[in-house]
């Protein structure tokens, strides 16, 4: 039995500490408020949607205590528009298991107590520098999975992987009650995007929150000086959902009925702020010259434009708990983390934020032929198009899925070819006349006709 200590009480630092108490270690996590602090006086740390391979290890830890009452997230919907007021195309695709955003404060609250009922110590206390050199000269291994800046300091920022020097967007989110689970012509329940390509774009994300239980999470990623980025002065939320409700009328106003009666969940249940997208030297050196290792946003920090950061950061703490266990009795030095952290980020890293800082920038040509190619999907047929609108659902639940397409137009339309039995030149036609039908509805003024599923019984 080893003894490992764990700073941050967020998804990444607590599934570690699961993972590693069932696995027999002695544990101990280091928390900044108690479980009773996280459910009721502090904010969200972000939506924190995840797909089923990170599900899955919170169901084999036994902690998915809400997988029955937790609305389920069954594919996507996007609109993209390449300026305001033109939806050219739209993307329906389904997901083969559903994922869930649940509260991260729920998720705290019930995982600190449950490591406690399980055998773990969980010590309340702001961790400084100081005191996590003699936490780690205490323990066999020291993990950090905090985003206090003190501690990630300790883990240098890595140029070459980073790609982006600072923040790409404006950011902010608002939990909210009031508007119904659905939306009319889509046969399941999504995560809508409206993606503008000056502006920015705007999530809807079902969501479990910590008393009302199914809300909606929206978030706005706005890019800076563009006409959703007016969020930067709200100090409260009740101005984030206003200012939301500002923004569906100028930018979404397809979306506005249906947002027009929400109202905040809770007073703490909002976020405006700034995410640089990094990824940090695996190993952090304290003034003792003693090592820690770190999981989850302390090495790898996400914007959430992707719904990556949670999910990454679930899937590396089981990677971690998994090498800590192959370990043994050898020592956890400074090799050995960093061996650790490249061994994911080969696998499981790097596609993940390669993926998610595309999603950042204008899209790709060969991203341009897949969305062309699956027009025409609406999440009840059974096509080529659909099976190219899923299979762009489920490369966020697992980004090494179809990433590797949208650098490589020749890989992309030998992929539309593969999953529409047909010559890529026959998707291309077909989609761009599809388009092109919908732009000349909107020239003369009337409302696009994208693809929508039948109603129930039609």
């Amino acid at each position: 039995m080893r003894r490992i200590a764990i700073v941050g009480s967020g998804i990444a630092g607590l599934l570690t500490a699961h993972g590693l108490r069932r696995a027999g270690h002695a544990v101990t996590l280091f928390s900044d408020r108690t479980p009773e602090q996280w459910l009721r006086a502090s904010k969200p740390t972000g939506t924190a949607g995840r797909f089923e391979p990170a599900i899955a290890y919170e169901r084999e830890l036994g902690l998915a205590a809400w997988e029955t009452e937790a609305p389920k997230v069954e594919g996507v919907h996007l609109t993209f528009c390449p300026a305001p007021g033109n939806r050219l195309l739209t993307l329906t695709g389904r997901l083969a298991r559903p994922g869930m955003a649940i509260d991260v404060r729920l998720q705290s609250y019930r995982w600190m107590l449950a490591l406690e009922a399980r055998g773990g110590a969980v010590v309340i206390e702001s961790v400084t520098v100081p005191r996590l050199d003699a936490i780690a000269a205490a323990h066999d291994l020291t993990i950090v999975a905090a985003g206090k800046a003190e501690l990630a300091a300790l883990f240098e920022r890595d140029a070459a992987r980073s790609v982006h020097a600072g923040p790409q967007r404006n950011l902010a989110m608002v939990v909210t009650r009031g508007a119904r689970h659905g939306f009319d012509g889509v046969p399941f329940l999504p995560v809508k995007f409206n993606l503008f390509a000056t502006a920015g774009e705007a999530f809807w994300v079902p969501y479990h929150h910590y008393q009302l239980g199914p809300t909606w999470n929206l978030l706005f990623e706005a890019k800076p000086g563009g006409p959703m980025d007016v969020f930067g002065d709200a100090g409260s939320g009740a101005e984030v959902l206003a200012l939301a409700k500002q923004v569906l009328r100028d930018l979404v106003p397809w979306d506005l009925p249906w947002a027009r009666d929400m109202e905040l969940a809770d007073e703490h249940g909002w976020l405006v702020g700034k995410v640089a997208p990094t990824v940090r030297a695996p190993v952090g050196r304290l003034p003792s010259g003693r090592v820690v290792a770190s999981v989850g946003d302390t090495a790898m920090v996400f914007d959430p434009i992707g719904g990556q950061g949670a999910n990454n950061g679930t899937k590396m703490a089981r990677h971690l708990v998994e090498a800590i266990v192959a370990r043994g009795d050898e020592p956890f030095d400074e090799a050995w983390i960093a061996a650790t952290f490249e061994a994911f980020y080969a696998d499981q890293g790097r596609p993940a934020f390669t993926f998610n800082n595309l999603l950042l920038e204008p899209i790709t040509a060969a991203g341009k032929e897949l969305l062309i190619a699956q027009y025409g999907s609406d999440g009840a047929r059974a096509d080529g198009r659909q099976a190219i609108a899923d299979a762009f659902a489920a490369n966020f639940a697992d980004p090494r899925e179809l990433t590797h397409l949208f650098g490589d137009v020749a890989a992309a339309r030998a992929f539309i070819a593969a999953r529409t039995g047909a010559p890529w030149p026959l998707a291309a036609v077909r989609g761009r006349l599809a388009i092109g039908a919908q732009q000349l509805r909107q020239k003369l003024g009337l409302a696009p006709n994208h693809p929508r599923a039948p109603a129930a019984g039609v």
